[in-house]
């Protein structure tokens, strides 16, 4: 999460801080200054904190530039006001990057200053109005962002994975530039680290792959939500399993960059247990108790359809009697074992469907990464050597492409039957329709999904899988 310092003043300064809200997500906090009501935008987002001062007071400004700025940017109605906040942050910090908008035509020499020609910015719009003249590709089309250009960083989840593994719901990747050439997409296409994607599809959803494209591992549970949900029902968990529950969420929500716990108190019985759980609330962790009696299913709904949530986290006995539900909402769910977060050391990778598992991949190293765990791959496929093969080499180059070391495991042998005495391991699971509908019968499949109840034992994530 990168910091950013606004110094904003003026009705451009108020537009400017709106479309930053409406683009915004949680990757970026924001500090704002300003000294002028009229600039202080209608709503209020979590990652945004204003400050009111005047910005060219030292006294007042400089405690701020103590902080760990990735960048500052300057927008403000008047130059003296524009100057003054430049100097007090150059006095202090000579290596921050700031970005200043120039209505005055100034002239800093400053090789860490971006400076901004408001004359400049609006005249390249008036002439891509103009007839007979080239337009940039960000005003083709409808010009509402239906069109975009996405560089892929070298850190991006996207990498080194084939187009036809990508769902693409409401756009498409039109085109891949490599080395100054355009190559038409094709499903087996791998991306590489800076391909060029030329994306088409609803501007909104647009918005969120870009996001998702450019980020790195340590977001989860980000790009599905920034906060955690779990449901507590009193009325039919003991003591022990709410303190075993409450527990293992709560160093979860510490390891992990999720922005919010919430935990929903159902059927509550006053008693010590209940006490307890309401002296966790604080600035990031919410308790909310429902006294009304409702069905769980319209609770955790509503919660979910109101909430920006991203993980859900559930106990093994609540996963087993609600797993259609859980399935519904399309949301990773963590689901507890019985030997303690604290005892987790590796994340394992069961698979008979590469597919799968390749879409799933990065939430794997993302969550791996964040936990500290070793990622095993069992490579237990005896009648499709290819595909095992290619999943091998997919988890293969991931590793190498964040760094993170994986341990492919090639056994003829069921992996269930190593795997269902250790308790130290958390296992990935694609949450697909046939988990979703499994019965009684699947004790008798010999694939690896359905047979996820025979490590129920153990800790589990559950991560949906696009049809």
């Amino acid at each position: 999460m990168k910091k950013i310092l606004i110094i904003a003043d003026g009705i451009l300064a108020k537009h400017f801080l709106e479309r930053v809200m409406d683009s915004s997500s949680s990757d970026n906090c924001y500090d704002i200054v300003t000294y002028r009501e009229k600039t202080m935008p209608s709503k209020k987002l979590d990652n945004f904190t204003f400050y009111n001062f005047d910005p060219t007071s030292y006294e007042k400004l400089s405690p701020m530039l103590g902080r760990d700025y990735y960048q500052i940017m300057i927008v403000v109605a008047m130059k003296i006001d524009a100057v003054g906040a430049y100097n007090i942050i150059r006095s202090i910090n000579g290596e921050v990057q700031i970005v200043l908008l120039d209505r005055w035509n100034l002239e800093i020499d400053d090789h860490r200053l971006e400076i901004l020609d408001s004359r400049d910015v609006l005249s390249s719009r008036f002439v891509d109005f103009l007839p007979n003249m080239p337009v940039i590709a960000q005003n083709v089309g409808l010009g509402t962002g239906e069109i975009m250009e996405i560089r892929v960083p070298i850190g991006s989840s996207y990498v080194y994975r084939h187009l036809a593994s990508i769902v693409q719901k409401k756009w498409r990747i039109s085109g891949v530039y490599r080395a100054n050439s355009l190559i038409l997409p094709r499903p087996t296409l791998m991306i590489q680290p800076n391909d060029v994607l030329l994306v088409v599809g609803d501007p909104i959803v647009l918005q969120s792959v870009y996001r998702s494209i450019k980020k790195e591992l340590g977001q989860f549970p980000a790009p599905f939500g920034s906060s955690i949900y779990c449901l507590i029902d009193m009325l039919h968990m003991s003591s022990s399993g709410i303190d075993k529950l409450i527990n293992d969420v709560l160093l979860l929500h510490s390891n992990i960059s999720s922005t919010n716990l919430h935990v929903k108190i159902i059927n509550p019985t006053y008693s010590s247990t209940f006490e307890k759980l309401k002296s966790y609330q604080n600035r990031h962790i919410n308790i909310e108790i429902e006294y009304r009696n409702r069905d769980i299913n319209s609770i955790m709904q509503s919660d979910i359809n109101e909430k920006d949530i991203g993980l859900v986290v559930v106990s093994n006995d609540f996963f087993a009697e609600h797993i259609a539900l859980l399935h519904s909402f399309k949301l990773p769910i963590f689901k507890t074992g019985l030997y303690g977060f604290s005892s987790l050391k590796d994340g394992v990778v069961l698979s008979n469907n590469s597919e799968d598992i390749e879409k799933e991949s990065a939430v794997i190293f993302d969550i791996s990464a964040q936990l500290d765990l070793n990622v095993k791959l069992y490579n237990f496929n005896p009648d499709n050597t290819s595909e095992r093969n290619s999943l091998a080499e997919h988890f293969d180059n991931l590793s190498k492409l964040f760094n993170q070391k994986v341990e492919i495991i090639d056994t003829k042998r069921n992996p269930l039957l190593k795997l269902r005495d250790k308790d130290d391991f958390l296992q990935f699971v694609p949450f697909n329709d046939k988990i979703a509908s499994s019965s009684i019968f699947s004790v008798f499949s010999t694939d690896m999904e359905r047979l996820h109840f025979k490590l129920s034992h153990s800790y589990q994530l559950f991560i949906p899988v696009q049809a």
